[in-house]
């Protein structure tokens, strides 16, 4: 039996918006419990990443404006703490695309995927052609 396609809108989601498997499952693990508060060593533990690594994903969530900084601390201070906290609109389209990663997790994962091999390939064709020129 052959798996549905991508629904479009949540193809272009993942291509826009959704940069690597990791942010995507630290996406998902905030999604499912708004209320508690992440850092870098709670993060780290659920997906069995670097502490350094999960903050970066944290950073990334807040800029991408799927979280937000909860805790009462400075700016550039560590850790910070993040709270689930997309407005409305991207909140809906983190939901669809959540519906659709529980049914066609690989199918998410080969497109986010397909995505990073592109842009290496155009990274390295853009140097390819400065260094023949």
């Amino acid at each position: 039996m052959t798996t549905p396609p991508i629904p479009e809108d949540v193809r272009r989601f993942v291509l826009t918006s959704v940069p690597s498997v990791p942010f995507l499952e630290a996406l998902l693990l905030l999604r499912a419990d708004p209320g508690c508060e992440w850092d870098g060593t709670m993060l780290a533990g659920r997906l069995y990443v670097r502490e350094r690594v999960a903050q970066d994903l944290l950073d990334a969530l807040c800029t991408a404006g799927m979280a937000r900084r909860c805790d009462a601390s400075g700016p550039g201070t560590r850790p910070i703490l993040c709270c689930y906290a997309p407005d409305d609109a991207l909140r809906q389209r983190i939901d669809r695309l959540a519906e659709v990663y529980a049914r066609q997790l690989v199918d998410i994962t080969h497109l986010i995927h397909s995505s990073l091999d592109r842009k290496a390939q155009q990274f390295a064709d853009a140097f390819r052609l400065r260094k023949d020129a």
